[in-house]
């Protein structure tokens, strides 16, 4: 079997190719002059260098692959405009490759995200795959954007949609301050109220994504993979805490309106440096909302998903990582 991983330089599809491979799968990844190759050097892994903005480049990556796994994405950028660019049009370009030089490619499975269908109502009423979607943000619009492309030209290829909550794990950077901050003893929460989340260890979701690409029912469908049941974030703190050895944790709530004002100075100096913050202004909105919980039910019952790492045991597997890599002191 021949696959193609794009973004395998990144977090996710770093974890992709490694689960392709151990599976006897030809891995090709998609890389750029620029990128930071750690995660897939020396793996016996096909690395070449094209872009998600040149279809030509594509055409040959692509050719004769049996499945595509489309990673790749912009999560910060100072534009809407930007985020169609990355998200949207180079969804379109690599599918569009595909279409000419893979007419027998076995599935396009593409990585969205929880924000491309916005958050949940309530513990009573999480989200599915078959409500509406109402993303909150130019990120979220961006992907429902991309999915809105794939399932309307689903006729043409086979795509399978796969929409990520919060994922935490090894070679994650984006939660490792958390763990830095746990293993001092402090928590952080936003505003004064509780907030519930679906969380997911890239061990999870990884499986879960190549789970969804091999299996025949999938075809045409969107998934929410993701953990078993929801946390608070009282919960989530307390147990990265323990995970880094922490009895207790002291932790400091942040108000909505300090969140927003931290938010909005981020972006303010990220188009003044032309660098975009991982966190702005659009952030700050996903970060107060009250509900992120989705239901995996869906998963569960096309293709046999389940949750197979407890949150202390993802958070134990985690931080022991982070500190064998030198992550953590």
């Amino acid at each position: 079997m021949k696959v193609l991983v794009t973004g395998a330089t990144g977090f996710i599809g770093s974890h992709i190719a490694d689960q392709m491979k151990e599976k006897g799968a030809d891995v090709i990844c998609i890389v750029r002059k620029t990128s930071n190759l750690r995660w897939v050097e020396n793996k016996g892994y096909s690395l070449v260098e094209a872009s998600l903005s040149d279809i030509e480049s594509l055409k040959e990556v692509v050719k004769d692959v049996d499945i595509i796994f489309h990673s790749a994405g912009l999560t910060a950028a100072n534009s809407m405009e930007d985020f169609v660019r990355a998200n949207l049009t180079g969804t379109k370009n690599l599918f569009e490759a595909a279409k000419y030089t893979a007419p027998n490619l076995q599935r396009f499975l593409h990585v969205s995200s929880q924000t491309a269908v916005g958050p949940s109502v309530s513990l009573d009423e999480i989200s599915t795959e078959e409500q509406a979607q109402n993303p909150l943000t130019s990120y979220g619009k961006s992907k429902k954007m991309a999915e809105d492309y794939l399932k309307a030209s689903q006729d043409i290829l086979p795509i399978t949609i796969v929409r990520p909550p919060a994922v935490y794990g090894p070679r994650d950077t984006a939660t490792l301050p958390m763990f830095q901050a746990a293993q001092k003893g402090i928590g952080t929460l936003i505003g004064f109220d509780d907030k519930y989340v679906s969380l997911v260890s890239s061990m999870d979701l990884t499986r879960g994504i190549v789970e969804a690409a091999l299996s025949d029912n999938t075809i045409g469908e969107s998934y929410f993979i993701a953990s078993e049941k929801y946390y608070n974030w009282t919960e989530i703190i307390d147990t990265m805490g323990a995970s880094a050895g922490r009895d207790k944790i002291l932790k400091l709530r942040i108000p909505h309106l300090l969140v927003k004002v931290m938010g909005n100075a981020n972006g303010l100096i990220g188009k003044f440096t032309g660098k975009p913050p991982v966190f702005d202004s659009e952030k700050s909105i996903d970060f107060i909302q009250k509900y992120w919980t989705c239901s995996v039910e869906k998963a569960k019952r096309d293709f046999g998903y389940a949750q197979k790492y407890s949150l202390k045991e993802g958070f134990d597997i985690t931080f022991e990582w982070y500190k064998s890599n030198g992550w953590i002191k």
